[in-house]
């Protein structure tokens, strides 16, 4: 059985840069960093203003407005005696803010999706999505994305990355949901999801997309890791068009540690998901509400070397004519990461049929090297006529594809 690997790479990009609060947590601090801006000359202060135009307007959208809605958040310390011009409203602002480079440390573990347009294409090719997980200062990961197309020979060519990335503006609904909105003019390079709610501030995390079809209705759901600095939850968001996003944290008993992944439609008339509760084994659970799990079903245990360690998935399963396909990775000596698959019963998935005795995918002497060596890794990939295609990090740096023919797959799944 045959991997081929595709020579399309996607790379971190340090320039890739958005703007955060620059956070003094010391009000008395604050309070003298305003007063000294509030000694500058009206010519100085647009000095000021102007170097620091200067050296970010061509790297941001909306830079003026980022300042300014910075003032607005810092004014309370601003004596109310006090007339302020724009630009030292401006400036104030720009005091109070800094670049955070979301892709210095890594871009990776990606998802690939079919694009919600297919218009304007030949008919040997299809558009997709890929989101992927960037990386930064202090660990702290986003969630991005790409597209591209792809043709009926699994010739990929991404489409080009804006320089810029933007914010989306949030709805607040609680302390763990909100919903993400980006502009209609926002492209979707550009869009990126930085971690809002408190669950999550320390980073979203592998992020493992699904086109759900449901009464010939489809949603594009995610599940994703949520850490906190210390905890981890896990999170749903929803979408249709890749501008809007609500974001959920799911709820009930079996909702724990990572790698939770969803069936691409119910099941017997119950949602389905795999899991891996233990930090060890393969579960499946089912529910009658996609955001509330409440049982677990042991599905796989650690068999092979490679694997023995720990398992996990790599995605939503795949529904083929031969069974629920499922990418998974194990982790063997040395913490090193294979990708593997198992394939389970199409009309009841807690039967297992098969799974790969040797790795599907393994490091190669090219792709060992990075942020976390030895590791190859994915979040979901498709099915693109008669092969499997996806995507892969390569030792938690950056990501590349990967395709494999589905009969020669399920082949070795059944006869193996």
């Amino acid at each position: 059985m045959k991997v081929n690997r595709l020579p399309v790479k996607i790379l971190p990009d340090t320039k890739r840069v958005i703007f955060r609060p620059f956070i003094i947590l010391s009000e008395e601090r604050i309070q003298r960093i305003i007063n000294r801006i509030l000694l500058l000359s009206e010519e100085e202060t647009k000095e000021e203003l102007l170097k620091v135009m200067d050296n970010f307007e061509n790297r941001h959208h909306k830079t003026r407005q980022f300042f300014y809605k910075r003032f607005e958040q810092m004014k309370k310390f601003v004596p109310t005696n006090i007339n302020l011009s724009e630009e030292r409203k401006l400036l104030i602002g720009a005091y109070f803010t800094h670049e955070y480079s979301l892709e210095s440390a890594a871009l990776f573990n990606p998802s690939m999706i079919w694009h919600p347009d297919q218009s304007n294409l030949p008919d040997n090719k299809k558009r997709f999505i890929i989101s992927l997980r960037a990386t930064g200062e202090g660990h702290v990961s986003s969630l991005v994305f790409r597209s591209g197309t792809i043709d009926s020979n699994n010739n990929i060519e991404l489409d080009g990355v804006s320089k810029f990335a933007v914010m989306p503006e949030y709805l607040t609904i609680d302390d763990d949901n909100y919903i993400a909105q980006f502009a209609d003019n926002d492209v979707l390079s550009e869009r990126t999801i930085f971690p809002h709610s408190p669950s999550e501030l320390n980073g979203i995390e592998d992020a493992r997309f699904v086109l759900f079809e449901d009464d010939n209705e489809h949603t594009y759901y995610a599940t994703y890791c949520a850490y906190d600095g210390h905890n981890i939850s896990m999170n749903l968001l929803q979408t249709n068009d890749f501008l809007n996003f609500k974001i959920s944290k799911l709820k009930g008993a079996e909702v724990k540690n990572k790698g939770m992944a969803l069936f691409p439609r119910k099941v017997n008339g119950k949602y389905a998901m795999l899991s891996r509760q233990d930090n060890e084994n393969n579960y499946i659970m089912f529910s009658d509400d996609i955001y509330r799990w409440e049982s677990k079903q042991l599905l796989m245990e650690p068999k092979y070397p490679w694997e023995f360690f720990q398992i996990g998935n790599c995605g939503s399963p795949i529904e083929t004519e031969k069974g629920w396909l499922c990418l998974s990775h194990g982790v063997g000596a040395t913490r090193r990461y294979s990708i593997g698959a198992f394939l389970l019963d199409k009309d009841d998935p807690t039967k297992l049929i098969g799974r790969l005795k040797n790795p599907l995918l393994e490091v190669d002497s090219t792709e060992r090297e990075g942020y976390v060596p030895n590791v190859v890794y994915s979040c979901g990939g498709l099915l693109n006529g008669s092969e499997i295609v996806f995507p892969y990090a390569m030792a938690d740096y950056a990501s590349s594809f990967a395709s494999v023919n589905l009969n020669e797959l399920l082949d070795e799944l059944t006869n193996g």
